[in-house]
């Protein structure tokens, strides 16, 4: 898949997602719009993740991603409907699972993705919200472990 078309299809999301009038149904389509087009072409994954952080083109694509999620979940948390812990550092867990459990289960469930999302959105709801056991990643352990994910042995 071309760099181009994953920038348009993400953009798109990003898209829609601000012009829901419901500020939680519109992160909620983020979510699964985003991991719908990694379960159904994987290569948006290696966009999402920063997979090669050597191309500049790529990267670019993935800075603006990440800089729409963090649009997306600043107006759910001012809505109150999006549980106020909730970073854009912690959409690498969301995006991060999804892309892998996306590709494990493609031959076998190929819509298995979706029974995760629907468990992430709910645990994100405020109403859902427990004390965390570990604090957020910060910008730069966020860069290091996707590093790490992206590197090859």
């Amino acid at each position: 898949m071309a760099v181009d078309v994953a920038a348009v299809r993400l953009d798109e999301a990003a898209e829609r997602a601000l012009a829901h009038d419901d500020a939680w149904d519109g992160f909620a389509y983020h979510i699964e719009k985003v991991c719908e087009l990694q379960a159904t072409e994987p290569a948006i994954g290696d966009v999402v993740t920063g997979r090669y952080p050597g191309a500049a083109r790529l990267m670019a694509v993935c800075d603006r991603t990440q800089a729409a999620a963090v649009r997306v979940i600043e107006r759910a948390q001012r809505a109150g409907a999006l549980r106020p812990d909730f970073t854009h550092e912690d959409m690498l867990f969301v995006f991060g699972t999804n892309a892998l459990l996306a590709r494990a289960a493609k031959a076998t469930a190929p819509d298995f993705w979706r029974r995760g999302v629907g468990f992430v959105l709910d645990g994100l709801r405020t109403e859902a919200a427990r004390p965390l056991p570990a604090d957020p990643l910060s910008p730069q352990q966020l860069q290091q472990v996707m590093g790490n994910l992206t590197s090859t042995p």
